[in-house]
């Protein structure tokens, strides 16, 4: 088994290669698909169908966007958490979900990257739901780690042999520190992971928007410490930020 760490639109896209198969950590963006079918065809010179599962730890954009189209192509089964109702679900689902798409739009700003067709279908249904604790379909020595917080249904996927994860969103390194993401639904949940990555006592730890890390008990005190005690989400920011507007408005002209 070997992990390839490939450079993708806005995050780092994790294939593991076997000698007759291949397994992707996350869904990527759409943007990621040509970098993922080149990476497979011509660095690895084997076919697309050799793609055998794709996995999606949760639905925003860069993580759940090249998804349905490498399914298209390759006919591999998608893997992700089992739920009961979509991410993206009704008015506020529509809304949040160009909200995701701008912020990963914004993103790719920052970092200097061209402008490139993120948009991809705000649902997802995929060949496998799993729980915590439940194997990889295909791929029995990975484990699926129920990892809740940063969305309500985000999982991470851990090698015991290799004592390796890939956790995702789950935490961000800024200024060589690791921090919580944006944004968090559930801080209790949140938090609650953390620990259970922790005590996995994974010699790795894989990110999506940075190198691998070790995650030792400084790294998750100081994740703990700054996390947020309260949902930190697109409908609050833009509240405290109207609330702020008006307030200041409202001082300006009292």
């Amino acid at each position: 088994m070997k992990i390839h760490n490939i450079k993708g639109y806005i995050q780092q896209i994790y294939l593991v290669e076997y000698p007759d198969k291949l397994l992707l950590l996350d869904g990527a963006s759409r943007a990621d698909v040509s970098t993922i079918c080149h990476f497979i065809t011509k660095e690895l010179t084997r076919p697309l169908t050799d793609l055998k599962v794709v996995v999606v730890t949760h639905m925003h954009p860069d993580h759940a966007g090249a998804a349905n189209r490498l399914r298209a192509l390759c006919g591999c089964d998608i893997v992700s958490s089992n739920e009961t109702h979509q991410w993206y679900r009704g008015i506020d689902g529509f809304f949040m979900h160009l909200a995701d798409l701008s912020l990963a739009w914004w993103m790719a700003s920052r970092m200097g990257k061209p402008r490139k067709n993120l948009w991809y279908k705000k649902s997802l249904t995929p060949q496998f739901g799993v729980v915590d604790g439940d194997r990889i379909p295909n791929f029995s020595d990975w484990q699926v780690i129920a990892t809740p917080g940063h969305t309500d249904r985000d999982i991470s996927v851990y090698h015991a042999g290799q004592a390796v994860i890939y956790v995702a969103d789950l935490m961000v390194q800024v200024k060589q520190n690791l921090v919580a993401p944006f944004p968090v639904f559930h801080p209790n949940q949140y938090r609650a992971s953390i620990k259970k990555v922790y005590q996995l006592n994974a010699k790795q730890v894989l990110l999506a928007h940075r190198s691998p890390v070790t995650f030792d008990q400084k790294a998750m005190e100081h994740l703990l410490d700054t996390a947020p005690r309260t949902p930190v989400t697109h409908w609050r920011v833009v509240k405290i930020k109207t609330k702020k507007l008006l307030n200041g408005l409202s001082n300006r002209f009292s």
